[in-house]
């Protein structure tokens, strides 16, 4: 089924604004001066942090990749506690429903963008030159940032969504 990508983002914007906070965050954390910010709009990219040019690797691994951690973590953090009275009690609840779609939504907007993984890349290969560990680590980890984003195509952001908002609380809740 094709759906438009801005009905995607309307339908689950909270993780375009959550996923641009990181970003937002990240530059804060590291002192990197954020020039122009932009939650949620309806256009492509749906939201957008521009910053400084990053000359730390470090820095820019973390201002990359750090929205990756901060959605998937906040997807598992909101739906397994609603996930638990709804799976094992049977507890269909409005609210409940609200969060699970609040918590999924966050979760298929955790991966790095083209352009998060192009800045990544273009600095990985600087900071590799001097060996360092993280920055050769890092070039596997942005073949997979392109290839999540040629996924999309085909729901990967959505199926990774629920399946860490409600396939894990889903697996645990079975084997206990």
């Amino acid at each position: 089924m094709i759906i438009p990508g801005f009905l995607v983002s309307v339908a689950t914007f909270p993780g375009v604004i959550v996923h641009e906070a990181a970003h937002m965050f990240f530059c804060k954390l590291r002192r990197v001066a954020v020039l122009d910010v932009c939650f949620f709009r309806l256009g492509n990219p749906a939201g957008y942090v521009l910053h400084e040019k990053i000359e730390d690797f470090n820095t820019a691994f973390l201002v990359s990749v750090g929205p990756f951690l901060v959605n998937s973590l906040l997807c598992m953090f909101i739906c397994f506690p609603v996930f638990v009275p709804y799976e094992a009690f049977g507890i269909s609840d409005p609210l409940i429903m609200l969060h699970l779609w609040l918590g999924v939504s966050i979760g298929m907007h955790a991966f790095p963008s083209p352009e998060d993984g192009s800045s990544l890349w273009k600095q990985a290969s600087k900071a590799a030159r001097e060996l360092n560990p993280l920055a050769i680590l890092s070039y596997p980890l942005v073949v997979l940032i392109y290839i999540a984003h040629a996924l999309s195509f085909f729901w990967f952001d959505a199926i990774y969504g629920f399946f860490i908002g409600i396939g894990l609380p889903m697996i645990l809740l079975a084997n206990l």
